[in-house]
């Protein structure tokens, strides 16, 4: 039906003071970041809402403004300034680093936040060209379209990466699943054609319970955190997974442009993380069962459900997509996706607008397209929701498990 990466089995070595150990995905998620609870004398993390810290030592205090002003370093000592860092922020950090297997992580504000300051950081090494593949989500291929960050991109089919890289490219950037056809990449293989040009992988509909995409050769990784990461539609956020010498700079950017991540929201999401693998593993079994039931309807002239799994299903109407969402009862008609209830939108009208029609029709996104991310309901009101929407004539209804789906092109 879905599979899971293969971190939910290989357990690997995780922090907790005494001897090395190691553990499993499952255990990963409610721990990380929280390790050093217990001997704090707390169960659950502290919120810290400084947005400054008391320094009796300003020479000390100095030395280390200076230390990250040079390279980003963030020491062991005490904050000093909530835009340079925040307890509360960095254990989601931690946590989040650890699930995806990487040195590091860097939370902002919101995704956009984050991949623009990976951007940033690019461009002011002078690398200002991406090569970028679609389809990604709309507001991802308008930052890069529109050139609003001095950034020149080069849309290419997977095959043509390699030959698209100049040697001012300082960038490629994929999504698999993509948002919003959910159609997949063989990472290595870009990887593999991206030689030594960094390459950014959106892992936002995957997450690392389905998906590590740094072992496939990818250096960066990018969440909307508002998604799935968070899990509950209640909390915006962005983070980038990275190697620590990458994750310096994007603190450089994040410090002087501001685009920090709240105490509060940082709590949430460190919170959302505790659950991201039964939410991921629940919500793709309803996915995976009402993707095959939509592959045999009638209404439906085309299904899109990724190899790998997951909760995110596409599906092109025969009829107008716009009615059923106007009569949907149960799903909510409603932009993003990640919560634990489940949410419907027409991507050329909503997420997807802002890119130019020809290019978004090119890229898979279909005038009749709906986006489903399925949350926690029971399978068959979702069933019944989504099959009185489609209309006449009657769907086929009656549970069907389908293992090892494979939707057809």
């Amino acid at each position: 039906m879905f599979r899971l990466s293969s971190m939910d089995n290989d357990l690997y070595v995780g922090t907790r003071p005494g001897p090395a150990h190691r553990r499993a995905l499952a255990t990963e998620a409610v721990h990380a970041g929280r390790d050093d609870l217990a001997g704090l004398g707390l169960h659950a993390p502290p919120i810290d809402l400084s947005t400054t810290y008391p320094s009796y030592d300003s020479r000390g205090e100095a030395a280390r403004i200076d230390a990250f002003a040079a390279d980003g370093v963030v020491d062991e000592g005490p904050p000093v300034y909530a835009r340079l860092g925040n307890p509360t922020v960095g254990r989601f950090e931690t946590a989040l680093a650890r699930l995806e297997g990487t040195e590091s992580a860097v939370a902002f504000a919101s995704g956009m936040a984050a991949l623009t300051a990976v951007l940033l950081v690019r461009n002011g090494a002078g690398l200002r060209h991406v090569v970028a593949v679609r389809p990604l989500y709309g507001c991802s291929d308008h930052l890069l379209t529109a050139g609003a960050l001095g950034t020149e991109v080069t849309w290419v089919d997977p095959a043509g990466i390699a030959d698209a890289i100049r040697p001012d490219t300082g960038l490629v950037m994929v999504e698999s699943p993509a948002n919003p056809t959910l159609a997949e990449l063989d990472l290595r293989a870009v990887a593999h054609s991206c030689g030594t040009v960094p390459l950014l992988a959106d892992n936002t509909f995957a997450t690392p319970v389905l998906q590590r995409p740094v072992e496939h050769g990818a250096r960066l990784v990018l969440h909307s955190a508002t998604k799935f990461l968070g899990g509950h539609g209640d909390v915006m956020g962005g983070v980038v997974a990275c190697d620590e010498a990458f994750a310096r700079q994007l603190r450089q950017v994040r410090f002087a442009t501001g685009g920090v991540l709240h105490p509060l929201a940082g709590y949430l999401l460190l919170r959302g993380l505790a659950t991201l693998p039964v939410r991921v593993r629940a919500a793709s079994a309803t996915a995976a069962e009402l993707a095959a039931r939509l592959s045999r309807d009638p209404r439906v002239a085309r299904v899109h459900y990724p190899r790998i799994g997951g909760a995110m299903v596409a599906f092109e109407t025969v009829g107008d997509p716009h009615e059923v969402i106007r009569t949907v009862r149960l799903v909510t008609p409603a932009v993003s996706l990640g919560s634990v209830d489940s949410l419907i939108q027409h991507p050329a009208s909503i997420s997807h607008r802002i890119v130019d029609a020809s290019d978004r029709r090119s890229a898979g996104v279909s005038d009749r397209l709906l986006r489903l991310s399925v949350g926690l309901e029971d399978v068959e009101d979702l069933w019944a929701d989504l099959d009185q929407a489609l209309g006449e004539p009657g769907g086929i209804t009656g549970r069907t498990t389908v293992a090892g789906l494979r939707v057809p092109e």
